[in-house]
């Protein structure tokens, strides 16, 4: 049987492989690993609180109630916040004596799916061995307390909102008067907090996709498709753009030409800002394999090393706790700034951009400028065996056969999604057209061998 956490929580269809009843028992099974066991029915005070927060989807509601249900009947007091990003709730557990925080999201996923993930207490993602614990539990908690020993379940989204927005203008703490900023918010959660912590910040702040139904989030908008925010920034004259995508954990950012600048040139152009000011931890930025071959080359040329880990933010989170590392991510947008927060945060990230811009009087352009990016494409192969991408014999195959025509002047990374039924297949090259040619065919050879 298939894990059911993936590389970001449990993910899927919602009220079909994520149903209510799933999430109730998820909560169950959580409160007794997150919290230290069943709770005294006879107790009245001392209860483990949680907090609990979603993006703007529709079945968002029902499953926000549901795994609000699931922990109160463990005995956990729980304090529903409402529509917050993913970085928010992290930090909110990190610092308001929270055992444990909730969040309800499936992040660039389209509308239709949802999923449910956690934060330990201090604000950090659960670690490989915790979610298989809590799997293990799910549907067999018993003994739940009941009379006075049950949670209690109270709502408090303005008071949460603002102590976010002040945690990220606090972090910051530059005066970004004078910028025009253009913020796409995808329609999802930080559609409110986003433009507001800008705004505070002192931005001119113009806002697209911020008006969130319940179907329309990253509906061909946000980081995952920025062309309309592109077009937007140059008819407006603004110094940047940025595109968060549903649950705000990450990033992209468009300088005033409406040129994209991805999450490999963010990471560059921070890092080389913390190590001139010295707080980029051992000068070393931590990235994935999925980063482009031009960031690592401008890093070395700047004095700062690379570390290298698997796809997920979390695994560049655990490589930066390990090793003292303040700055870390991939090239989505997810950027990990361990100075101020404990996972990836797209709203500070686009504080952070504009922060270096107003410090240096530079254009995004010009400090986006120092990494050259290899050309290089990425195929997504749906509708294929994923389990199978890293076993096949004429896929191993093909993938030696590109590999040694792309020689010293490239590479390829063949790899399945954590979070989406595919497989995913990336080629660097020396040209675009050689990396669209050679991704091609191994896109086919995917699609032929691995076909379900």
């Amino acid at each position: 049987m298939p894990r059911m956490f993936g590389t970001d929580g449990v993910r899927g269809l919602a009220n079909d492989l994520l149903t209510p009843s799933l999430a109730v028992q998820l909560g169950q099974a959580a409160a007794r690993v997150l919290t230290g066991g069943p709770p005294s029915s006879a107790s009245r005070t001392g209860r483990p609180r949680a907090i609990v927060g979603r993006d703007t989807r529709a079945s968002g509601e029902f499953l926000d109630h549901a795994i609000s249900a699931g922990l109160a009947s463990s005995g956990v007091d729980v304090t529903r916040v409402g529509i917050l990003p993913t970085p928010a709730i992290a930090h909110l557990t990190a610092t308001q004596d929270i055992d444990l925080g909730v969040v309800i999201s499936a992040s660039h996923n389209p509308f239709q799916d949802n999923g449910i993930k956690f934060f330990a207490r201090g604000g950090y993602k659960l670690e490989d061995a915790v979610e298989d614990e809590i799997e293990s539990l799910i549907g067999r908690v018993d003994d739940l307390p009941t009379g006075a020993g049950v949670g209690r379940v109270i709502k408090g989204e303005t008071v949460a909102d603002q102590t976010y927005i002040n945690h990220l203008v606090d972090s910051v703490g530059t005066d970004l008067s004078g910028l025009r900023i253009v913020v796409d918010a995808s329609n999802g959660a930080a559609s409110a907090v986003g433009p507001a912590a800008l705004r505070a910040a002192g931005a001119e702040v113009i806002v697209i996709n911020a008006s969130p139904d319940g179907l329309n989030i990253n509906a061909d908008c946000g980081s995952t498709h920025p062309g309309r925010l592109q077009n937007y920034v140059t008819a407006v004259d603004a110094d940047m753009g940025v595109a968060y995508d549903g649950d705000a954990d990450r990033c992209l950012a468009v300088d005033a030409d409406g040129a994209l600048v991805d999450g490999d040139q963010i990471m560059g152009l921070l890092a080389v800002g913390m190590k001139e000011d010295g707080t980029l931890g051992s000068d070393t930025l931590v990235v994935t394999v999925m980063s482009n071959l031009g960031l690592i080359l401008a890093m070395k040329e700047h004095g700062i090393r690379t570390v290298q880990t698997g796809v997920g933010d979390r695994y560049v989170l655990e490589k930066m706790l390990q090793g003292g590392y303040t700055l870390g991510g991939e090239q989505s947008g997810h950027v990990i700034d361990t100075l101020h927060a404990t996972t990836g945060d797209g709203v500070l990230t686009s504080l952070r951009i504009a922060a270096r811009m107003k410090r240096t009087g530079k254009s995004l352009a010009e400090l986006a400028g120092i990494v050259t990016r290899l050309p290089q494409t990425l195929v997504n192969v749906s509708g294929v065996d994923k389990a199978s991408a890293g076993t096949d014999a004429r896929v191993q195959e093909a993938v030696e056969a590109a590999e040694e025509q792309l020689g010293q002047t490239g590479r390829v990374l063949l790899r399945p999604s954590g979070t989406e039924p595919l497989v995913r297949v990336m080629v660097e090259a020396a040209t675009q057209e050689q990396a669209d040619e050679v991704a091609g065919r191994l896109a086919d050879v995917v699609r032929e061998s691995l076909a379900l």
